[in-house]
């Protein structure tokens, strides 16, 4: 019998992508709100961790908040509808968070750890299981 063009059934695994997919649809979430946080405030303030000083105004840091948690809400919503764009968007931010926290671990260790271990979990979903969140 031919199987021609037919697709293999969801599995169980696939609730690996949808946890993925929660992860990054509340992550944007906190962004956004934490956005809109920044824009009631104003002037600017010194970020200091580990002696650095940065001085960063309050609307570049809404700006950044609003647009990344647009981003990962957007690609969070993608998954749950199985897009291929959501799964390659969310690898590359899943990886670039990774690298961030990396950066940053001296200054926030318990933080950095706890986003570095859900960053892991979300590329293991995206990149192993991502594909059946396509499947009908």
């Amino acid at each position: 019998m031919a199987t021609h063009g037919a697709r293999p059934a969801r599995t169980g695994w696939v609730g690996w992508v949808y946890f993925a997919a929660t992860v990054l649809l509340l992550a944007g979430i906190i962004q956004v709100i934490s956005g809109l946080i920044a824009f009631s405030r104003s002037g600017s303030t010194l970020i200091t961790p580990s002696g650095l000083a940065v001085e960063v105004s309050y609307a570049g840091v809404g700006w950044s908040f609003l647009i990344t948690g647009a981003v990962l809400a957007a690609t969070g919503i993608g998954l749950f509808g199985g897009r291929t764009w959501a799964r390659a968007v969310g690898i590359a931010i899943a990886t670039i968070s990774v690298l961030a926290n990396i950066a940053f671990f001296a200054a926030y260790p318990l933080w950095s750890a706890v986003v570095i271990v859900l960053d892991v979990l979300v590329l293991y979903a995206l990149a192993a299981h991502g594909r059946e969140a396509g499947r009908r």
